[in-house]
């Protein structure tokens, strides 16, 4: 594969990743603020789903075509800010975990509610804040690693 296709492809993933990770936050946040057990059970569903579609698949797609790309360009992976984005990537990475297993709980736990015609839970507002907690250093890596990816700076 050409250097520029591999690019494109890594750029594509990336905003994908980003795109969903943030998109899906936003939503799922404020549909859980409606307190509606049916809204959160709709949208987190949606957001589980969106989480093993595109999500993991560029969470593989971005490491893979990282390192095409450096070895295509000569670059080791042990420049400081590959090496600073694979670490960053990684803690994003480790935040992204439990939460999916939050994600699929909450979404269960709406499900419930929705059904038995009943207020959200007290473990759903602990799993949100979790939840939320996780998300942000992960999105903060992920912040960080675009500008690195961009930048290219020497550190």
């Amino acid at each position: 594969m050409s250097y520029l296709l591999v690019k494109w492809v890594h750029i594509l993933s990336s905003t994908l990743l980003f795109g969903t990770g943030l998109g899906s936050a936003y939503y799922m946040f404020f549909a859980s603020r409606t307190k509606d057990p049916r809204v959160a059970a709709a949208v987190v569903g949606l957001v589980v789903w969106a989480d093993w579609l595109f999500t993991t698949t560029t969470i593989i797609i971005q490491p893979v075509s990282g390192a095409y790309l450096a070895h295509l360009a000569g670059i080791p992976l042990s420049t400081p800010w590959i090496a600073w984005s694979l670490a960053l990537y990684v803690l994003a990475g480790a935040c992204w975990l439990p939460v999916v297993w939050i994600q699929m709980r909450m979404r269960d736990l709406a499900r419930a509610a929705a059904a038995g015609n009943m207020a959200l839970p007290q473990a759903y507002w602990r799993y949100l804040t979790i939840w939320t907690l996780l998300g942000i250093p992960a999105f903060l890596a992920l912040v960080v690693v675009f500008y690195l990816m961009v930048a290219k700076p020497a550190l």
